[in-house]
């Protein structure tokens, strides 16, 4: 069984990313179109598209009719390239969960697993990387339709959660920086005893020299990120770019444009520099819990 990763290393998606950047170079440098790249894998234009940001696994046979179009000879190179395709469709350790995640969630398990930081704005809930198994599972439980849920499936998503967290303890962990709106803080879900235990665990995580938790005061009032809830992922790979990840009712977006990520990071500093500093964040939050 596919464990979550023990280190930082690239994921699959990743490791598509990597490829498909690599094949965009080779087709740019062989000054050849999409369409032409995608007429000669019998396939079109959208479909080199989505191969070169990583959107989709790689075909062997694509990969290498790709570069002899491309004129790559070498065949070191075209066997390097090729071991890449081959390591890029190996499925993430979430894959015994794929039956559970939308098809629209699945690349933020494989962003998020080989982000090095993680950077986050919520405000109707806890951070999912730092909730409490009990917390989780109120969470996840009201979502699905207990008619046709069964309380097995739901230990199944909570455990997904509980393995997702992983990524914050391993060797070499992510870092993270988190700001929490106050209402999420209040909202008693679950009860008061789970929150309770949910205040308490984020007082032991801010502890952690790889977590950075903030607090944004009701007496803030508006601020930039009105639009709600987003995370911005940094990956080790330069060529990589970062991503913002906006979570929807039945959706989601993913946004790479370098000049959607620095509105994005942007809205981070500022809201960073609202929220109550850091070094703040533990005793504001024993008030709440002396208050629940």
């Amino acid at each position: 069984m596919t464990q979550p990763p023990k280190d930082g290393t690239a994921g699959p998606t990743v490791r598509r990313m990597l490829l498909g950047a690599q094949l965009r170079k080779l087709r740019d440098a062989a000054d050849i179109t999409r369409a032409d790249a995608g007429y000669a894998i019998r396939g079109s234009d959208s479909k080199i598209s989505r191969m070169e940001l990583g959107r989709v696994g790689f075909k062997e046979r694509d990969v290498a009719d790709l570069l002899t179009l491309y004129g790559i000879t070498d065949h070191e190179e075209r066997q390097t390239l090729l071991t890449q395709a081959r390591e890029a469709n190996t499925p993430g350790w979430w894959n015994r969960y794929s039956d559970l995640l939308p098809t629209w969630f699945q690349p933020f398990m494989g962003l998020e697993a080989a982000a090095t930081v993680i950077r986050t704005y919520e405000v109707q809930f806890v951070p999912g990387l730092l909730q409490t198994k009990d917390y989780a599972r109120a969470v996840i439980a009201p979502v699905d339709n207990p008619i046709t849920t069964s309380a097995e499936e739901i230990e199944r998503r909570v455990r997904l959660r509980m393995d997702r967290q992983q990524l914050l303890a391993r060797p070499g962990a992510s870092q993270m920086w988190a700001v929490v709106d106050e209402a999420a803080l209040r909202r008693p879900i679950g009860g008061t005893d789970v929150m309770r235990a949910q205040l308490e665990a984020l007082i032991d995580a801010t502890k952690l020299p790889n977590i950075t938790l903030q607090v944004l005061p009701f007496r803030v009032g508006g601020h930039p990120a009105a639009g709600g809830t987003f995370t911005i992922l940094r990956f080790r790979e330069q060529d990589v770019p970062d991503v913002v990840y906006l979570e929807q009712l039945t959706s989601a977006l993913y946004l790479d444009k370098r000049e959607d990520v620095d509105l994005y990071a942007m809205t981070m500093e500022r809201l960073a520099l609202q929220a109550d500093p850091p070094s703040r964040t533990a005793a504001t939050l024993a008030g709440i819990l002396r208050e629940t």
